[in-house]
């Protein structure tokens, strides 16, 4: 089959190469991929920026969200069938949706969404899971609270939004003027033009922040919080539980707590809570998901869709920062 792989870690392009079809183990589904999502943790593993944290083997086939469908499912399959329309975030270490074909363990799959195409599906896994994860189980957001979400316009912005006003929350967003419309339509309360004005400024007495930036907007952003607000972050710097929530060995415990010792500090200092979000594989989660994409309460925002043998260029765009929601390689065309 036809995937793009990376031999070696750097910032050349991914290499377009024939590469054996995948094993199909006993509680997996064969999906052909009609489309794949990309994300700048596609470009970070890419780059080497995270092979302590993923230590992946070379060669490897970049790609975290896929829409398609199961063309076979292992003996032990119960869930799906040969002919379902799936869309999955495969589990690290088992990553490869630039490709014709992925096997993907069932517990990782749903039911893609009756009433959006393959590539808006493929838009969703990662981010919606990343946006669920954040706001349901971490901050375990109300109706009538307030949650600051960082860059509105981005991938999981637009999806978190979405996410916190169907919870009922109240919902501020930093992002360029030139989507304020965009983000008002998908429910932003709040909207803060970056380039002009100073959050940290305007915002007093928030309960949770979903921080994407870099750690000098995570310092600023534990001032919007009231006390025992959550700030959580998706952007680093790592933590312990996080290396323990890994699985990795002890020294990388003690490495993350030096990274995370300042931000932590200052956090408790200010009688806030901080953690570290690095989402994970859930195909419950992701049918909950697509029952609210069903029920047109959470709508995807695709930026554009390039053709498979354009995933480098559709990374590059990706790169450069200037994507409003999420970007596409369309695999197969027909759905």
């Amino acid at each position: 089959m036809k995937a793009f792989v990376i031999n070696k870690y750097g910032k050349g392009a991914l290499e377009f190469a024939d590469v054996a079809a995948p094993d199909v183990g006993s509680n997996d589904v064969l999906i052909e991929v009609y489309a794949a999502g990309l994300n700048l943790l596609d470009s970070k593993i890419k780059t080497g920026e995270f092979k302590l944290m993923l230590p992946y083997r070379l060669p490897l086939i970049l790609g975290h969200d896929v829409a398609g469908i199961v063309i076979k499912a292992g003996k032990n399959v119960r869930k799906f069938k040969v002919g379902d329309q799936v869309y999955s975030r495969p589990a690290d270490y088992h990553i490869g949706t630039f490709a014709e074909y992925i096997a993907v363990n069932e517990k990782d799959v749903a039911l893609k969404p009756k009433n959006i195409s393959m590539n808006q599906a493929a838009s969703i896994p990662l981010v919606a899971l990343t946006a669920w994860q954040a706001l349901v189980e971490r901050a375990d957001l109300k109706k009538g609270q307030k949650v600051f979400i960082q860059a509105g316009s981005g991938g999981v912005g637009t999806i978190a939004i979405q996410l916190a006003k169907h919870l009922g929350a109240v919902v501020a967003t930093t992002a360029s003027a030139k989507s304020f419309e965009l983000l008002k339509n998908l429910g932003a309360d709040l909207l803060i033009d970056y380039k002009t004005n100073y959050f940290e400024h305007m915002l007093k007495d928030y309960d949770a922040v979903l921080n994407s930036q870099d750690q000098k907007t995570l310092e600023k952003s534990l001032n919007v919080l009231k006390p025992q607000g959550k700030a959580i972050s998706i952007s680093g710097p790592p933590t312990p539980e996080f290396a323990r929530e890994m699985g990795l060995p002890w020294y990388f415990k003690i490495i993350m707590s030096l990274l995370s010792f300042g931000i932590r500090r200052k956090a408790q200092k200010k009688h806030v809570d901080f953690s570290f979000l690095f989402m994970r594989a859930e195909g419950k989660q992701l049918q909950e998901i697509a029952a609210l994409i069903e029920a047109g309460i959470i709508r995807p925002t695709v930026d554009r869709v390039f053709a498979f043998e354009q995933t480098n260029e559709a990374l590059q765009y990706v790169e450069s920062g200037r994507a409003k929601g999420k970007v596409v390689i369309e695999v197969k065309s027909g759905k």
